[in-house]
C-alpha cells in the first residue's frame, strides 16, 4: 500500500538537493561579482584614459 515515510524522505531529499544547488549557484555568482569588483578599477582607468584621449583628439 501507500507508505508515507518513503514519500516524506524523497521529498526531504528533493528539498535538500534544491538547497545545495541554490548554495552552489550563489557561490558561483559571488565569485563572478568578486572578479568584476577586482576588475572595475582597471576598467575605470581605461575609460578615463579613453575620454581624455578623445578630448585631446589623440584618437
Amino acid at each position: 500500500m501507500f507508505d508515507r515515510s518513503e514519500l516524506a524522505v524523497e521529498d526531504l531529499l528533493k528539498v535538500v538537493l534544491l538547497l545545495v544547488i541554490a548554495l552552489l549557484v550563489l557561490e558561483i555568482v559571488g565569485l563572478f561579482v568578486e572578479v568584476l569588483a577586482s576588475i572595475s578599477p582597471v576598467v575605470a582607468v581605461v575609460i578615463v584614459v579613453l575620454i581624455i584621449a578623445h578630448l585631446l583628439d589623440w584618437v
